[in-house]
């Protein structure tokens, strides 16, 4: 049973996301603010957690920075409907989705479940020699699935599950582009709509990743209008 904490200052969501989880077989944990599930956190990571924004005490931005310090478990953040700047921040900041209020539960349950299958594959859970589990070395570029590791000039770089599978599919065939729509494919499941910013913003964070590796080769490239691709070496 995997545990997922929510963590949100209104009550009345905690109260009925809680209950909508429960019954769909997740065990959850709920906090009223930021600092009281880092508090917990320090004790015991859950499998994923899906933060607000605006808290107080620390808001949801500290709590991933927080997070991501010691842990690549799946964030989703709850964003209002014109907090656009927050999103972008969020997910460069290393959040893996956001959902904005109000919202379907229905469509946070189907991203919740997406998120996880993917931290489970990529964790190894899910083992066969195919081309997502296989060892992959692309000129600098060195890539454990299994192991969710990375390297990248000869230097670790440690990725969230959804970033970790842009890359690789990108790094799969290099020179070959990738609309953002293969990408969504790759992300997310079919249930579940992310839209064009999504997609950039976690490449714009990839991206910066590997750049503080080597500051000069830009390994993915923006064709504009089309979408990515991988140049090796």
């Amino acid at each position: 049973m995997s545990k997922i904490a929510l963590v949100d200052d209104d009550r009345n969501i905690l109260t009925s996301v809680s209950m909508t989880l429960e019954a769909e077989g997740f065990e959850v944990e709920t906090y009223h603010d930021g600092q009281s599930a880092l508090d917990a956190f320090n004790k015991k990571m859950p499998d994923m957690a899906v933060f607000d924004i605006k808290m107080p005490r620390m808001d949801g931005m500290d709590l991933l920075q927080r997070v991501r310090q010691k842990s690549k478990m799946p964030v989703i953040f709850l964003t209002s409907k014109d907090d656009e700047i927050d999103e972008v921040l969020g997910l460069r900041m290393g959040a893996d989705d956001y959902v904005k209020k109000p919202f379907s539960q229905r469509l946070l349950v189907e991203r919740i479940r997406a998120l996880l299958r993917r931290q489970e594959a990529v964790a190894g859970d899910v083992v066969g020699d195919t081309e997502e589990t296989k060892l992959m070395t692309r000129g600098s570029l060195n890539m454990d699935p299994l192991r969710h590791a990375v390297t990248w000039r000869g230097m670790d770089v440690s990725l969230t599950v959804t970033e970790f599978l842009l890359l690789q599919a990108l790094a799969q065939r290099p020179g070959f582009v990738k609309s953002r729509d293969q990408l969504m494919d790759v992300a997310y499941d079919d249930q579940v709509y992310v839209d064009d910013r999504t997609i950039d913003s976690h490449i714009k964070r990839l991206r910066k990743k590997m750049r503080t590796v080597d500051t000069e080769f830009s390994a993915i490239e923006t064709l504009y209008g089309i979408g990515y691709r991988y140049n090796e070496e």
